[in-house]
């Protein structure tokens, strides 16, 4: 048994190329890498990696992490300025007892010490976007809009389960802004017993509910993928609009040990691609009901954007 499942539809291509690794025999974590990559490394992807979307002050600062759910080890990087592949950097810091989460400038000293490549992250797209909103500072801005953090969970023939998360992060943000991505139990968490989990959306708000961890909390519990995210979001929903709120930007994803998986949203729409060993499709979900199936071909996925 294998699967994958990440969020957007930006990550269809690399995720239908991750999907064909696995069927041939594929390891989970290197199937996670290679999606995020893919979006990590393509500039017109403003929201994550190499000309991801700036601050306020115009720095583009990264978010990622990487946990295996056999061992519940985990690695994370916050605000780097300058790594072109956090993923790669978040995964390599999996399996540390100790210093496995580094931010700024201590995380680019590790990405160098193991060799990974540091260069400028401002893109001409994501700078032109700053220079516009600064225009319209007067103007109400949605800073949500476009901004959406690449999640990828995978399970190989082995059961190794795995989750990993990149993103720049809420566009123009307080300089020094985290967001969910890469603090586990928010933004993603896998314990290979029970099922993996990640979120995108406004950070803010799902970091309040520990959206990842509960949504695997209720599949140890016995819920399926999609009931769990069901489940999590509405509750959180409900406690949220009790305390006079209005949640409005969460979206989850789940996969189970049995590679079964399952999304949930409170957008309109909200696409994924997802595959195992009956075949990959790109998916989406409505809020609390079921997705509608559309199977994505080879020659479909060169014009996904």
């Amino acid at each position: 048994m294998y699967a994958i499942i990440g969020t957007w539809k930006m990550v269809t291509k690399g995720l239908l190329e991750a999907h064909r690794d696995l069927a041939s025999g594929g390891a989970a974590g290197d199937a996670v890498v290679h999606a995020i990559r893919t979006i990590e490394d393509n500039p017109e992807y403003v929201s994550v990696g190499l000309g991801g979307l700036p601050d306020r002050d115009g720095h583009v600062t990264l978010d990622a992490a990487y946990m295996d759910g056999n061992t519940l080890r985990l690695g994370a990087i916050l605000a780097a300025e300058h790594i072109a592949n956090p993923i790669l950097a978040a995964k390599a810091l999996c399996g540390r007892r100790t210093d496995f989460v580094l931010a700024g400038q201590g995380a680019e000293r590790f990405a160098l010490e193991i060799g990974l490549p540091l260069r400028d992250m401002r893109g001409e797209i994501g700078q032109a976007r700053w220079r516009e909103a600064l225009r319209q500072a007067d103007q109400p801005l949605d800073a949500y809009r476009g901004h959406d953090t690449v999640c990828v969970l995978a399970l190989d023939e082995s059961g190794r389960l795995v989750a990993g998360a990149s993103t720049s992060g809420l566009f123009m943000k307080a300089p020094g802004r985290v967001g969910d991505t890469p603090l586990v139990g928010s933004g993603f968490y896998a314990d290979a017993r029970y099922g993996a989990a990640a979120a995108t959306g406004l950070g803010e708000e799902i970091m309040r509910g520990c959206l990842s961890y509960e949504i695997v909390s209720l599949m140890r519990r016995g819920a399926k993928p999609k009931e769990a995210c069901e489940e999590a979001l509405a509750a959180h929903m409900d406690r949220l609009i009790a305390l006079g709120e209005s949640p409005e930007n969460i979206s989850l994803i789940a996969l189970s040990p049995k590679g079964e998986f399952g999304a949930a949203t409170t957008l309109p729409v909200f696409p994924f691609a997802a595959g195992n060993d009956k075949g990959a499709a790109l998916y989406a979900a409505h809020p609390y009901t079921a997705p509608d199936i559309h199977i994505a071909t080879d020659a479909e996925v060169e014009h996904i954007d």
